[in-house]
């Protein structure tokens, strides 16, 4: 049987995007900005980025990257209430996430908004007002 283990992002500056989910995020990565991958186990999900060149090297295969904002995958992350939703948001833009959406509360019930990383990939911050379950 099969189970999602965690996720992983191909990443072209490492330094810069170690900086972002440590410094904004406040993901707690250990290793040092000139690393080649990183493994973070987060809410025992395993969150993983890769160095773009080494994966091409490893696989023996060029790959395409899309420039800008990145409409193909997102990482969804969680918080108990909408006023963190707002907070939470606040903070990572003054911290310097570009802003994709601000916060909303959705038809559905969910309050929501993106931001985005220095390569483009989306992140969702949301909250149903309610603690975490899955």
């Amino acid at each position: 049987m099969m189970r999602l283990d965690g996720f992983g992002l191909f990443v072209e500056d490492m330094a810069k995007m170690i900086r972002f989910y440590r410094d904004v995020l406040g993901f707690e990565i250990k290793e040092d900005e000139n690393t080649e991958n990183v493994y973070l186990l987060k809410d025992g999900t395993l969150f993983m980025l890769y160095g773009r060149r080494n994966f091409e090297k490893m696989t023996s295969r060029k790959y395409e990257y899309i420039k800008g904002l990145n409409g193909h995958s997102e990482i969804a992350l969680y918080v108990d209430t909408f006023d963190e939703v707002d907070a939470e948001y606040a903070k990572a833009v003054g911290k310097g996430a570009v802003s994709v959406l601000e916060p909303t509360t959705e038809p559905w019930g969910q309050r929501t908004c993106y931001i985005a990383d220095p390569e483009g990939n989306l992140i969702e911050i949301g909250s149903f007002n309610r603690p975490f379950e899955h």
